[in-house]
């Protein structure tokens, strides 16, 4: 794969196979066309891959690094029964009495401590204050902010967020858009060209590495050979990056969730809402009466310590309906809303069921089992948890980083192939490389063109910062094309006479 080939007007002598003369039809329109648009993208994208694969590397490996950079607040040397978890909540909230209690992830295993989160208003969005407790001894082990479903800490939500908009809040996702927008059109254009240049040497020569590198070759073949085999091997790799990414992304995100949304693919709702007339009087006479503000913060405290006394026989409800494992269990404050319990992603879990129950009767009512999920919602389940290197721990991690190391060497090799193709001879300053020939569209059959461009347009449109950034290059390009035509318009001839009168 050629992140960005510039080899493309004028081949190598050992390359000479490549020429379009010998080449089929279908590849005789695909291939200058795929050339251009993909030595463009490359070239200006390339910076923004970089930094997006540098970043996602990070992340990747942040899970592993987490455990071991938090390792006192996370784990606990101590052994025997567990205490009650109502008591371990109740020591979470003397740690922070002035914080209302939110959720609560029990330890699940031997040496784990117990998570007590927390609604902190001082907090940014996602956010929540979390005391650790050991189960055994019911103390704290300490303090840290969690975010999101993940409850990353603050070293992984940093490296998060440097990937995610580079610490610069909203404007800063488009980064991260134009990169992902951009991957999956870069890696296939560049497997298309790698492609036809193996079956190219290949007919020439009787043999061509596809996924190994052809040690016979030198200086820039060789560069190039590096390129499209490790383009080849991490190709699936890229797009599934792409295609995950663009699900969090702003602009494409939207269209994305609209679809899966028209299409009924997104996930089940749960209702958690629970029947007034199931509540008890103390909660119900809160509503129908005490119009005093203590009155109504007196009624609140006392369903929220109620149900934070009823989190051990929910769990064990829950845990009876088969969601099992590492869990969080919500806990409301109100007598409208059930407690939720829903398993949380772990390692080689492939399922994440959710249930509600009544605390005050211990009964479920609603829940969400995985295995009733529409196939997209699962697929897009694990696309997620996959791209956060959660769902094969250590392995989908290491992984990753893989693909992050071999999208750089990629983007890197591309502009060493493009410095390399540099004339140099007879030439004095910064001489660059010329970009592969114009005219790609206008030589392809005008029903085909046609067909390309609808193409463009209707991707353009739901991936709004690829149709924004290609018609730029477009615009560019084609002004680029009218400043040389007319430069070369009002450049004189020169005059054989001269070199005859020199000689």
């Amino acid at each position: 794969m050629s992140i960005i080939r510039s080899d493309h007007d004028q081949p190598d002598a050992d390359s000479a196979s490549e020429s379009t003369t010998r080449s089929p039809a279908p590849v005789q329109v695909v291939r200058p066309l795929v050339m251009r648009l993909h030595f463009y993208a490359g070239l200006f994208i390339a910076p923004f891959l970089i930094v997006a694969a540098i970043s996602g590397g990070l992340y990747a490996i942040a899970p592993t690094a987490e455990q071991w950079v938090y390792r006192d607040v996370l784990h606990t040397d101590s052994s025997g029964p567990a205490a009650p978890l109502a008591e371990q909540v109740q020591m979470a909230q003397s740690v922070v009495p002035d914080l209302q209690v939110d959720a609560v992830r029990p330890a699940a295993a031997t040496g784990q401590t117990t998570r007590v989160l927390f609604a902190d208003p001082s907090l940014g969005p996602s956010e929540r204050m979390t005391v650790f407790i050991d189960p055994v001894t019911a103390t704290s082990k300490g303090t840290e902010v969690a975010y999101g479903s993940s409850g990353s800490l603050p070293m992984r939500t940093w490296i998060s967020q440097l990937h995610r908009n580079l610490h610069l809040g909203e404007p800063g996702r488009i980064y991260s858009e134009l990169a992902a927008s951009w991957l999956w059109v870069i890696a296939l254009g560049g497997l298309v060209l790698w492609v036809i240049r193996y079956r190219s040497v290949r007919r020439s020569k009787g043999s061509a590495p596809l996924l190994t590198i052809d040690r016979t070759s030198t200086g820039r073949n060789r560069t190039l050979n590096w390129h499209g085999a490790v383009g080849a091997w991490i190709v699936v790799g890229l797009v599934f990056l792409s295609a995950t990414g663009l699900t969090w992304s702003r602009y494409a995100g939207e269209n994305i969730s609209d679809l899966r949304q028209s299409l009924s693919w997104t996930t089940p709702a749960m209702d958690s809402s629970l029947n007034p007339v199931s509540v008890g009087p103390a909660e119900s006479g809160h509503h129908g009466h005490g119009g005093a503000d203590h009155v109504a913060v007196a009624a609140d405290q006392q369903i929220l310590t109620r149900n934070v006394d009823a989190v051990g026989s929910v769990l064990s409800t829950a845990r009876a309906a088969g969601v099992t494992g590492a869990v969080e269990a919500t806990i409301p404050s109100d007598a409208e809303t059930a407690m939720v319990v829903s398993q949380v992603r772990t390692p080689w879990q492939l399922e994440t069921n959710s249930v509600a129950i009544d605390p005050a009767t211990e009964t479920i009512v609603d829940a969400s089992e995985f295995s009733e999920w529409p196939l997209a919602a699962k697929l897009s389940s694990w696309g997620i948890a996959l791209h956060m290197g959660l769902l094969f721990g250590l392995a989908n991690q290491l992984v990753l980083l893989a693909v992050a190391v071999g999208l750089v060497s990629l983007c890197v090799r591309g502009y060493l192939m493009w410095w390399k193709r540099r004339p140099t001879r007879g030439r004095q300053g910064l001489v660059l490389a010329r970009a592969p020939r114009r005219g790609a569209l206008r030589k392809i059959h005008p029903a085909i063109a046609i067909a390309v461009i609808v193409a463009a347009v209707l991707v353009g449109w739901f991936i709004p910062l690829l149709g924004i950034s290609l018609l730029a290059f477009v615009l560019i390009d084609t002004a680029i094309g009218f400043y040389l035509r007319d430069r070369g318009r009002r450049t004189p001839p020169v005059s054989t006479s001269i070199t005859t009168k020199g000689a």
